[in-house]
């Protein structure tokens, strides 16, 4: 009997402990590597503001965040996934086949994609058609898709310098890479009557011919943007696809090209202008907000006057702060969050 009651006891004092399995205590975001530097400025200001942990923040790529963060619910899984495009329908679905649902989109501010080379290398009058016919798989050739037959950019146009293509750039699981194919490939593709009429009948089937990145002249550098920027000053010739804001701390070593005649600036990629521009976006776990601690407070802090409105610290680290109203709209979002529709595409 003593031993039952001492066997009852024991088990009293270990129940709170195992039935609370309590909340992780601090702060989960995966995702985008365009947004890790921005996620992580914010997470240091929140800790030292809160005297809370410091948020986990990891950089996989969009793609590599939406995988995780749709992977199900509870602590095992991010609070937040950073994102350098929209989430796209199939993710949406993935995530409510794993029980995430009542999802919180909202967008942080801009950011444009831009090609870049070594200060000393020959400008380059770049046009979205170029970047499709340098360095899409397949091209439109007398009327057909047939595989890439371009080695240097002057075989394309000879007002191009007489390099041979070699562009670094992210790899598929991100939204760099996304945004890029979509703004710039894909564009440059819609130039061709052809192409756009296979886009107009047969999106799908558009995609599948033109989306795919040719296996020489383009090489996938990794998650790390810094990494592209370092390899740009060592490889002469080679060009590089990045985030503005990689851009921006490196101009004392890199140049970014215009696309269609438009310099890639904080000006004309917030008014849309330069036609690689895209919004950068967090996606927050609306069930999360009451549970995970600090997760209220941090996505507070990201989107606050400080941090993304104009002149905000994060403005600095080379984010392009959105309007006034957006910005406002942003704001409120959090304070009465309303869960995302699912997408269209």
């Amino acid at each position: 009997m003593k031993k039952l009651l001492a066997c009852a006891a024991a088990l009293a004092i270990l129940a709170p402990a195992s039935n609370a399995s309590a909340a992780r205590d601090y702060v989960w975001a995966a995702g985008s590597s365009t947004v890790f530097p921005f996620s992580t400025r914010v997470a240091e200001n929140f800790s030292k503001k809160t005297g809370r942990k410091s948020p986990k923040i990891e950089s996989l790529g969009t793609g590599g965040g939406f995988k995780l963060f749709c992977g199900g619910v509870g602590d095992a899984y991010p609070d937040i996934a950073n994102a350098s495009r929209p989430m796209k329908k199939s993710e949406f679905d993935a995530c409510a086949a794993k029980g995430v649902k009542d999802i919180l989109e909202l967008k942080v501010g801009f950011d444009g994609i831009v090609i870049a080379a070594d200060k000393g290398a020959p400008d380059y009058a770049l046009k979205v058609e170029h970047l499709y016919l340098a360095l899409a798989a397949n091209v439109l050739r007398y009327g057909q898709f047939v595989p890439n037959p371009y080695d240097s950019w002057d075989d394309i146009n000879k007002a191009l310098p007489k390099s041979r293509i070699l562009v670094y750039g992210p790899p598929p699981t991100s939204g760099t890479r996304d945004a890029f194919i979509e703004l710039g490939i894909e564009a440059g593709a819609r130039k061709f009557p052809i192409a756009e009429q296979l886009h107009a009948s047969d999106e799908k089937a558009f995609k599948s011919k033109v989306d795919p990145l040719r296996k020489s002249g383009w090489i996938d550098a990794g998650e790390n943007d810094n990494a592209i920027v370092q390899t740009l000053t060592k490889t002469p010739g080679a060009l590089g696809v990045f985030g503005w804001s990689f851009l921006e701390e490196n101009m004392d070593e890199v140049k970014g090209m215009p696309v269609n005649g438009v310099k890639p600036s904080v000006v004309t990629i917030s008014d849309g202008s330069y036609p690689l521009s895209r919004s950068l976006y967090i996606y927050v776990k609306k069930a999360n907000m009451g549970v995970t601690l600090g997760l209220r407070e941090y996505v507070a802090e990201f989107v606050s006057d400080a941090a993304t409105g104009r002149g905000g610290y994060l403005q600095g680290r080379g984010l392009i702060p959105l309007p006034t109203s957006q910005h406002a709209a942003t704001k409120a979002a959090v304070l009465k969050p309303v869960a995302m529709a699912r997408p269209a595409h």
